[in-house]
């Protein structure tokens, strides 16, 4: 800030912020939009039920997940709010997807980017964030996160992106090539183009905001179920309504938090469904084996809810159409979910779960 004869003026760089979000305008341009994909119901349902199910496959982004979306609003937010500038270093609380792709967009930007990530961290998830540019920062207790973004984003003269906070206010829910507008772009012209659910898993809560307003926005019938994994705080807020819940971390990557998140929006939710985590690996592993190419755990989260709402439609004679995401691969998690040996340690048992999806691809009946 420099100031004479009364007037103030800040040493941004406007030029460098008009060059910066046409760079990230221009990586937007070069990529294709996800594909939606008819998930492959069993071929003798046809003759009995008026069902379909699709999903909307995030894991094909440059940088491998639905965090690449979020990713890209939150940097052409702050930088829009000129809180970027030319040598500023990002820095985010984030061991997951969310740091591989902002790491991602700093480096367009030729920014340093720093993740701020508990010591337990797995060797293989820090290798990707800096696999990308970025540099991992630990703390040794994961509630240290948040502040110590925060203090290392001060002592840097950084900016810390907070993606727990701004996830639901920097993407545009009106439009604007969002998640929720390319579904219902894409679906318009199946048998059901207006979905019966859609369902998704709550990390910052973004995605179900998102989600949530768009519906509304556009007067849809379309209802919005969240699915949540164990340990997580965001289902016994909902069904509490109580938003002070704080609880353990959740063993499923991408999803579930141990408080409630400022993002996450609970009056656009329309059902919750809590999903045990055997649940949501043996999920993972049954779609892997139907899609011939693996999924990661939060996938198997939000396709559990998903048969659950399909059995439900079934039962209720209605026909329609589920939509839900695959999140991102689970090539990422070969050490972990798709091991035998880490399941075991985990002390979980995936024989009901499993079982429960072959009696639902042979029946369409639910536990």
């Amino acid at each position: 800030m420099s100031a004479r004869a009364g007037i103030a003026v800040r040493s941004v760089s406007r030029s460098w912020a008009d060059n910066a979000i046409w760079l990230i305008e221009a990586d937007a341009r070069r990529s294709a939009d996800t594909h939606l994909l008819r998930y492959p119901l069993p071929s003798a349902w046809s003759t009995h039920f008026d069902i379909a199910l699709y999903l909307k496959d995030e894991s094909t982004h440059i940088t491998g997940s639905l965090k690449h979306r979020l990713a890209r609003s939150l940097f052409l937010y702050a930088l829009c709010n000129g809180w970027i500038g030319e040598g500023t270093t990002i820095v985010e609380a984030s061991s997951g997807s969310a740091a591989i792709s902002e790491a991602y967009f700093a480096s367009l930007l030729g920014l340093q980017f720093v993740a701020v990530m508990p010591a337990s961290t797995s060797s293989a998830k820090v290798a990707l964030i800096e696999s990308q540019g970025g540099r991992c920062h630990f703390v040794q207790n994961s509630s240290e996160v948040y502040a110590e973004a925060q203090r290392v984003a001060e002592e840097t003269g950084g900016h810390y992106m907070d993606q727990f906070t701004n996830a639901e206010r920097a993407t545009d829910w009106r439009g604007n090539n969002n998640i929720a507008e390319s579904i219902f772009a894409q679906m318009r012209d199946e048998q059901h183009p207006i979905p019966e659910w859609i369902v998704v898993g709550a990390g910052t809560g973004g995605t179900s905001a998102t989600i949530g307003r768009y519906i509304r926005y556009r007067r849809h019938a379309t209802g919005l179920c969240v699915v949540d994994p164990e340990n997580s705080a965001f289902f016994p807020a909902y069904a509490g309504q109580r938003y002070d819940v704080v609880t353990a971390s959740s063993r499923i990557e991408g999803i579930g938090r141990p408080r409630v998140e400022p993002s996450f929006l609970p009056d656009v939710v329309d059902r919750m469904v809590a999903v045990p985590d055997a649940a949501s690996i043996a999920a993972a592993r049954h779609v892997s084996t139907v899609l011939g190419r693996r999924v990661g755990p939060s996938t198997g989260t939000n396709l559990w809810g998903a048969f659950g709402l399909l059995a439900e439609m079934v039962a209720a004679g209605r026909s329609g159409s589920v939509v839900t995401l695959i999140a991102d691969s689970g090539d990422r998690y070969a050490d972990t979910y798709f091991s035998d040996e880490w399941v075991a340690d985990q002390g979980l048992d995936l024989t009901g779960p499993a079982q429960a999806l072959v009696e639902f691809e042979r029946y369409c009946s639910w536990i």
